[in-house]
């Protein structure tokens, strides 16, 4: 059984730092699109994105947030998402989920293909934080990829149990032939 730990992902960037091909994947750029466009039509303050791998959708995310947390587990993808997306604007922060140094006061968490690889108890246990350090009526957008994975839990299921762990309202979800994409409000 593979476990998705620091280690694992920090192998997976020394060998290819850019494993999933976030900069050339037509499927990539049509998720980034379909994430921003999902987002509600206001200017975001303070915006937490769990995973940021190289920063792809981190550079993209600028145009709507004044501030991103960008958090990824991997030093090495962190030092290419610095490089790449140099913008004051951006704080990006080592940690692997569900632990690690968060922050406070977000109005938008983006969760981009990274809920699915806790098991059941870690993300409960990062739904019970984010609960604590979004504003209230914060938004979440959770997108994730539908196909067969060996990770521990499926998309649905991994955003299901977020949204019912930290007491999410979901406002829409659109399932398509590659990905889901889930929106979602944090208790008021």
């Amino acid at each position: 059984m593979i476990t998705f730990d620091r280690a694992y992902f920090e192998a997976l960037y020394q060998r290819d730092i850019d494993p999933w091909q976030f900069r050339l994947s037509e499927y990539e750029r049509l998720k980034y699109a379909k994430t921003i466009a999902a987002l509600p039509d206001v200017p975001f303050d303070r915006c937490l994105e769990l995973g940021c791998s190289i920063g792809e959708l981190t550079r993209r995310l600028l145009s709507r947030c004044r501030h991103i947390v960008a958090i990824d587990t991997s030093i090495r993808a962190l030092e290419e998402a610095r490089r790449s997306c140099p913008d004051a604007r951006v704080d990006f922060r080592q940690a692997h989920l569900p632990d690690g140094e968060l922050g406070l006061n977000y109005d938008l968490v983006v969760a981009s293909e990274i809920l699915y690889y806790l098991d059941a108890a870690a993300l409960r246990c990062l739904a019970l934080r984010l609960a604590k350090i979004v504003t209230p009526g914060a938004c979440i957008v959770s997108v994730h990829w539908t196909g067969q994975t060996n990770y521990p839990l499926a998309a649905g299921e991994a955003t299901r149990l977020c949204f019912d762990e930290a007491g999410i309202t979901s406002l829409r979800t659109d399932i398509g032939s590659a990905f889901r994409l889930d929106m979602g409000r944090f208790p008021v």
